[in-house]
């Protein structure tokens, strides 16, 4: 890993881990019927169920094969008085890696999940999921904080190939893809099934020394 690092602007994103007083705010996204897909087949129903869902992150990083970060647009203040966001301005994204900015600085409410997981070592390689709650769907939040986690992907983890999937019925989950960099590589048939219906997948890959183009 490389020395943690104080966060960029990110276009008002920035991407923090998960806290146990996230729950609320995890509660309420799983709250849509869509939004069981994306539990990792455990329900995300009470105050219990959301912060063992945020546990489990926390399991997955201590055992190195997966990651997830909260996207914020952050509220606090840093030690100076300004606005973290106020610092810079990369519209790639970044992730708090310092403990001071963890702390004080972002307090926003979490608008959505972004995580790699399935982190393979050997081979470089890792699996991006990401969801944004019902208010932040359209804002950018989710192509942002995509960049942003591969960019640390890239450069923490040191992996070399990041996958992700949508199904072909999800165009603006592709769009996220697109516009964080993701070349679409294929269909994948039939590959997920809810309820009686199986549904095709778009596979994308960004690659460690893909040019970047966020298109």
């Amino acid at each position: 890993m490389t020395r943690p690092r104080r966060p960029h602007a990110s276009g008002g994103v920035l991407l923090r881990p998960w806290r146990p007083s996230d729950a609320p705010a995890v509660l309420r996204a799983f709250a849509p019927a869509e939004m069981a897909r994306q539990s990792g087949g455990h329900p995300v129903t009470t105050q219990a169920e959301a912060l063992d869902w945020i546990a489990r992150w926390e399991r997955e990083r201590t055992a190195g094969t997966g990651y997830a970060w909260a996207a914020v647009r952050p509220t606090g203040r840093s030690a100076t008085g300004r606005s973290e966001v106020a610092q810079g301005a990369v519209v790639r994204g970044e992730v708090v890696r310092s403990a001071a900015v963890q702390g004080a600085a972002v307090q926003g409410e979490a608008l959505g999940c972004v995580a790699v997981t399935a982190v393979n070592q050997v081979h470089g390689c890792g699996w991006v999921s990401y969801w944004t709650t019902e208010a932040a769907r359209g804002s950018g939040v989710a192509s942002a904080g995509v960049r942003a986690l591969a960019r640390w992907a890239f450069e923490d983890l040191g992996l070399y190939r990041l996958e992700l999937g949508h199904r072909t019925d999800n165009p603006a989950s592709c769009a996220v893809a697109r516009r964080a960099g993701f070349t679409a590589e294929g269909i994948e048939r039939g590959k997920l099934r809810y309820g009686d219906v199986r549904h095709d997948v778009e596979r994308h890959a960004r690659l460690a020394t893909d040019p970047v183009n966020f298109g």
